[in-house]
């Protein structure tokens, strides 16, 4: 993948770091986005100069600052094939008449506009190429709901069906799109959701064996090294210990 140039959104940990040392380990040339400047660089040291690494320190809810970044990007960079667009976060797993708007609307700003944002960015460019891969970070709550995960699940199911749009919109050109959707992946993810909470995240995974970043990041590059005339629209992902359960019924009494 020498030729090859990824953009990684939320770059600095879990399955955006994975994804980062997968494609390095392939010898693709890196664009590295995150809000942490310090481990960015950190993960670009980490990498051993097994790659091309340019690093770019921005939100992805900030619109301008998105566009000021793809936009100006360095002529080396400038030719963006692949997008995985994996910034995203939940927040908390309170029930919808007890949760804090605030992070109803930044789970919003980040795991739907943010995401928006940054495929609007990139689609001019790979629909004049005529090439290019947008890879979409969705999740199985966009597809099966349960308690506390009203508007994550939300921005998740967002994610599946803009996914499959931009497949109709991109008809004709050789843009593809893909939705990948994990069950339970063990990375700062229920930290973060827990707010710092280490012992209550670690209990999410307590007794079972989730799935890894690096799982995550070896299917994603399984999706962007098929041959250019074959597109993964949907993968979904789970780790063997987990599947379904029956339809909750609350009755009398109980």
């Amino acid at each position: 993948m020498s030729e090859t140039t990824v953009l990684i959104t939320g770059a600095t940990a879990g399955i955006g770091a994975a994804c980062a040392r997968r494609y390095a380990a392939e010898g693709a040339r890196l664009v590295l986005a995150g809000r942490r400047a310090d481990r960015l660089q950190a993960l670009k040291e980490s990498l051993g100069g097994k790659a091309e690494v340019l690093t770019l320190a921005f939100d992805v809810r900030q619109r301008e600052a998105v566009t000021e970044a793809i936009e100006t990007l360095p002529k080396p960079f400038a030719a963006l094939d692949i997008l995985v667009n994996n910034a995203g976060l939940a927040l908390g797993l309170e029930p919808a008449y007890k949760v804090a708007l605030d992070d109803w609307e930044a789970m919003i700003d980040t795991n739907v506009k943010g995401l928006v944002y940054c495929a609007r960015a990139v689609l001019p460019g790979m629909v004049a190429r005529d090439r290019g891969h947008i890879v979409n970070l969705g999740s199985v709550a966009g597809n099966y709901p349960y308690p506390g995960g009203t508007v994550y699940g939300g921005t998740k199911a967002f994610v599946h069906q803009f996914s499959l749009a931009l497949r109709a919109d991109l008809l004709g050109s050789r843009v593809r799109v893909s939705c990948i959707e994990p069950g339970m992946v063990e990375t700062e993810f229920s930290e973060v959701r827990f707010r710092g909470d280490k012992g209550r995240a670690k209990q999410v995974y307590a007794g079972m064996q989730p799935m890894s970043a690096d799982d995550i990041a070896d299917s994603i590059a399984w999706c962007t090294s098929r041959p250019p005339h074959l597109n993964i629209n949907t993968l979904e992902l789970m780790p063997v210990a987990q599947a379904f359960g029956p339809f909750a019924v609350k009755r009398a009494g109980s």
